[in-house]
């Protein structure tokens, strides 16, 4: 009915040419969702930024209102998809996506195509080697291969260990962006036996690791031992993954491959593995 005044008529008119408007054009249109749409460009621009990016730099890029953007940024950080800088003023990807797939086969993946390339390392440096990931707050041994000889040091599969005192963890640390750092050392959590160390000293060892491209240094946690820790880097040069040789000197007359020898070794596995990150990272772990 109209009333008379031929109102209801022409609402009926014009919520009928909007809905043509609306209609998709082909079948991939068919079923949008907006609001999720919106999300997903935030999380699609921010893996693309290694330092993060502001909200009016997100507003501009996508070419969508600040409000909306505002909106759905807050939702983002409030589910931890997406951090904060300390300062508020940028936005950056967190690692819950990279968590979330560690459910998933792509890490298998990961973990199938590793294991040959850290046997190959295991064998030819003489060392045991192992592979971890971030995972709340420390890190999480996926993948352990000991070396072919009598003596070795092994960190069992599925331990997790520190953060800030390992080479692993600090290797993590160092090839993440500021604000990704920062909310990985806000959800760190003490494990057994764990040094202590400031902040400003922790920012110091990373930049080191930076510059450097890996760490090596006597361990913290075993007496004898040398940390030799690769970066796996993902496709926005972020570490997704580290990789480690506790190395172990041979003190007899038994001739085995050197530290130097095992640390060129462990970089050609480390880059070799990055490479699969690159070429795989699309089906696998954002991230980051």
């Amino acid at each position: 009915m109209n009333n008379g005044d031929g109102k209801d008529s022409e609402g009926a008119a014009e919520r009928d040419h909007q809905d043509q408007r609306d209609e998709p054009k082909d079948d991939s249109d068919r079923y949008r969702a907006p609001a999720l749409d919106k999300g997903l460009d935030i999380l699609e621009l921010l893996s693309d930024q290694r330092g993060g990016l502001t909200r009016a730099e997100i507003t501009k890029l996508l070419g969508r209102n600040a409000s909306e953007i505002y909106r759905m940024l807050e939702r983002l950080v409030a589910r931890q998809y997406v951090v904060r800088s300390e300062g508020g003023d940028r936005y950056s990807l967190s690692l819950k996506l990279f968590a979330l797939a560690h459910r998933h086969p792509p890490m298998e993946r990961l973990i199938a195509y590793a294991q040959p390339l850290m046997h190959r390392f295991a064998n030819t440096a003489e060392q045991s080697c192992h592979l971890a990931v971030y995972d709340r707050g420390n890190l999480l041994v996926i993948a352990q291969v000991d070396g072919p000889g009598t003596w070795g040091i092994a960190v069992r599969l599925g331990s997790r260990v520190g953060l800030v005192d390992t080479g692993s963890g600090r290797t993590m640390l160092a090839f993440q962006a500021p604000e990704q750092r920062a909310h990985m050392l806000a959800e760190h959590t003490k494990v057994k036996g764990e040094v202590a160390i400031n902040h400003d000293a922790l920012e110091d060892a990373c930049e080191r690791i930076r510059a450097a491209g890996f760490l090596r240094k006597e361990s913290q946690q075993i007496f004898g031992v040398t940390d030799v820790t690769f970066p796996l880097l993902g496709p926005s040069g972020q570490a997704i993954a580290a990789l480690t040789c506790p190395f172990l000197k041979r003190i007899d007359e038994y001739v085995a491959p050197s530290l130097d020898d095992a640390t060129n070794l462990l970089r050609e596995t480390a880059e070799a593995l990055s490479m699969f990150r690159e070429a795989d990272g699309a089906n696998a772990v954002a991230a980051t």
